[in-house]
């Protein structure tokens, strides 16, 4: 209770208060700009969000985080394009609602779910919390390592169909980190008798390129776009009655964009198809997935807003991120000196309520704001696609130059918008390289210390947690080359519709 009261003390400060609303409604209006997104807003803000206190700048970033998934639904109902990547599915039965007649019904009822998701993945963080206090100070060196390694494996193998690609990735963004002054014996790594080496790639400077730059030169190479969607008529206050009905996919649909979430590499995707499929099947009516089945829209959107208080979970308890938006709030604590994991739960639990009632309290700005304001958000999704690069190439430029008040920053940066570009044609990920440029730093510096105390190869092992860690890093990749091999047998095997020899009379069609 008293870190509690601490944490709400912390959480009422003016300049919190200021951070979350903008963050709130600012993250809004970003995820309904088609092609922006949530990513490319964070990555523009982090190197003004150095300056500011760690909660401040904290509570902007989970502000955007949280609510650029509420906004991606609009312009996903009304045009039939996802504001956000993660809203694509929402595709599938919230615009077949609008042509219907029915898009207040459709936002209504995303946003009832998008909420109730919200709100049940911060209850479990919460009632959480006591778990996480006791399992977070087990984990020493060794059971880190294993964790980031585990969620390098899985952020690889969550990648079905490119996980040579994605692999590779993430060991180029491993290699990355590299660069520069080695931190024991302070030797150069990769340098090249380069002197703008030596201070390593910053991570900020390949996110803003990976992300930002490489969005703004896809939205100036491409067609300029100016959406149209018609106003919403009706009230949107109709969903909130609605999801009672269905409130079995709903809690389903979270608890599993929960599970998935505190997973490294599978988020909102992946639970999202997952919820989807078991509302579907469990369904009295599935043939309306995809023709406007309220079931449908409710299990994507709670799903994809269970994910970001859930992601939470690693990367407080024990300072590893599962995917890039962590990994770049990540950044803010170092920056600050305060160093997410085991001492974090021991040392600042009111830090903790804080983040907690923040992400608590978004999700309630947000219902609030759309319920009033969707028809005014309507002319933000009909902004030039151009004008919007134009904006967003600027402001990264000028993000990457406060840096270090480095034009070389801006050269690596720009370098990196090409190659991000190039993999958005190549539809190649992204995301691995950034969580390997976080995860191989982690890796390094767990494993230089772990390796004090280790002997011989058992002794990495013989504590209880690691030997779970290492057992489910051997389980994941032996599943994975199961199922390759179920995959590659079925392709052998003859098709149904198809003629095939008979072993017998080889000359014979059976």
């Amino acid at each position: 209770m008293a870190d509690l009261i601490s944490g709400l003390e912390i959480l009422l400060q003016w300049q919190v208060v200021v951070a979350l609303l903008v963050g709130s409604i600012g993250g809004v209006i970003i995820g309904a700009l088609p092609g922006v997104g949530a990513a490319v807003a964070i990555a523009i803000l982090l190197p003004a969000t150095f300056s500011f206190p760690p909660i401040v700048g904290l509570t902007l970033l989970l502000g955007i985080y949280g609510s650029s998934m509420y906004g991606g639904a609009i312009p996903a109902i009304l045009i039939n394009t996802p504001g956000t990547a993660v809203n694509a599915l929402t595709t599938y039965d919230g615009y077949p609602m609008t042509k219907r007649g029915q898009g207040h019904r459709a936002l209504s009822l995303a946003y009832s779910a998008s909420f109730f998701g919200g709100i049940f993945s911060i209850i479990c963080l919460i009632v959480l919390s006591p778990v996480l206090a006791w399992v977070a100070p087990q984990f020493g060196s060794r059971e880190i390592f294993l964790a980031a390694l585990l969620g390098i494996v899985l952020v690889v193998l969550a990648h079905r169909g490119q996980v040579f690609a994605a692999g590779m990735l993430a060991a180029f963004g491993i290699f990355l980190n590299t660069i520069g002054l080695e931190p024991a014996k302070y030797t150069n790594r990769f340098t090249f008798e380069q002197s703008w080496l030596t201070s390593g790639i910053d991570l900020i400077v390949v996110v803003l390129g990976l992300f930002a730059i490489a969005q703004a030169f896809l939205l100036l190479l491409e067609k300029n776009h100016v959406p149209e969607s018609a106003r919403v008529e009706g009230s949107i206050f109709t969903g909130l009655k609605e999801l009672l009905g269905i409130k079995r996919v709903a809690s389903v649909s979270s608890g599993i964009g929960v599970i998935l979430g505190m997973l490294p590499g599978t988020g909102e995707f992946t639970s999202q198809f997952m919820s989807y499929t078991y509302a579907q099947k469990t369904s009295k009516n599935p043939e309306k997935f995809g023709d406007g089945s309220p079931e449908g829209l409710v299990a994507s959107e709670a799903a994809n807003n269970a994910v970001p208080g859930a992601a939470m979970i690693p990367l407080l308890a024990l300072g590893i991120p599962g995917e890039a938006l962590t990994a770049m709030m990540l950044s803010v604590f170092y920056v600050h000196n305060v160093i997410p994991g085991p001492q974090l739960f021991q040392n600042q639990m009111d830090f903790v309520m804080a983040i907690y009632m923040a992400l608590l309290l978004l999700n309630v700005i947000v219902l609030v704001f759309l319920l009033f304001s969707t028809n005014l958000l309507l002319k933000v999704v009909q902004i030039p696609t151009r004008f919007i690069g134009i904006v967003i190439l600027t402001l990264s430029f000028v993000g990457v130059y406060s840096l270090r008040n480095s034009i070389t920053d801006c050269a690596i940066a720009a370098g990196f918008g090409v190659f991000g570009l190039i993999l958005k044609r190549l539809d190649l990920p992204i995301v691995p390289i950034i969580l390997g440029m976080v995860l191989g730093g982690i890796m390094e510096v767990k494993l230089r210390s772990s390796m004090a105390r280790v002997k011989e190869p058992l002794d990495f092992i013989d504590r209880p947690i690691a030997a779970i860690l290492f057992g489910l890093i051997v389980l994941v990749i032996l599943l994975h080359f199961r199922t390759l091999y179920f995959e590659f047998r079925n392709k052998l095997r003859p098709q149904p519709d198809q003629p095939t020899l008979d072993a017998e009379h080889p000359n014979q069609q059976s």
